[in-house]
């Protein structure tokens, strides 16, 4: 546990996430190996989340130090690219935080914010990860307390959870489905052979 900065600019944007997870000794079993100690990053919103995140730092509020924050200036401003790209450069959760329902300096952007965030954790459970490893907290500027709170409860959960090891998963899945392709190519019929197939409407969600 450490103290919460209380002033400076963060990151512009979500590059490699910060530190490096050490590897056990040679010979070393799982009991005897160094706690896993996960790697975290965070994207807040300026007008709420971020500013919070600085009332806990002037209030010497203590919590876990492995979620750097990135600062946007609306949670709605959040590129689902964002948070694939930090996964892929070795986080092992992401925190998405913002202003409350309703109270956002943008009127109704913190909206698309959280329909982005519905989408990335279907996204990432059809890809056989752990949809608890993306996490959404909405946090006012006057609830240091909250968001130091929620972040240090975000990385208890994450360790539990263990490594992500994104490489092995996703390369995992792509083989799992280049298999599937290939075995549903063996078994359909050929082309001149094959039944034509009705059209149907797609709804899109809004």
């Amino acid at each position: 546990m450490t103290d919460m900065p209380a002033s400076g600019s963060a990151p512009a944007t979500a590059g490699p996430v910060p530190g490096a997870r050490p590897a056990p000794a040679d010979g070393a079993s799982p009991a005897t190996a160094e706690r896993f100690e996960p790697r975290l990053l965070g994207f807040t919103c300026n007008w709420c989340s971020y500013r919070a995140a600085d009332l806990a730092g002037t209030a010497r509020m203590k919590y876990a130090p492995n979620m750097p924050l990135v600062r946007l200036m609306c949670a709605g401003r959040l590129d689902p690219t964002f948070v694939l790209r930090a996964f892929a450069d070795g986080a092992d959760a992401v925190m998405v935080s913002g202003c409350w329902p309703g109270d956002c300096h943008y009127r109704e952007q913190n909206f698309k914010g959280l329909r982005r965030f519905l989408l990335l954790r279907r996204v990432l459970t059809a890809m056989g990860i752990e949809p608890q490893r993306l996490q959404l907290v909405w946090a006012s500027a006057a609830e240091g307390e909250r968001l130091a709170s929620e972040m240090t409860r975000i990385v208890d959960e994450v360790r539990a959870l263990g490594p992500l090891d994104w490489v092995g998963r996703t390369a995992a899945g792509d083989a799992l489905a280049d298999a599937a392709s290939m075995a549903a190519s063996a078994e359909l019929p050929p082309e001149s052979a094959a039944e034509p197939v009705a059209e149907t409407a797609v709804e899109v969600p809004a």
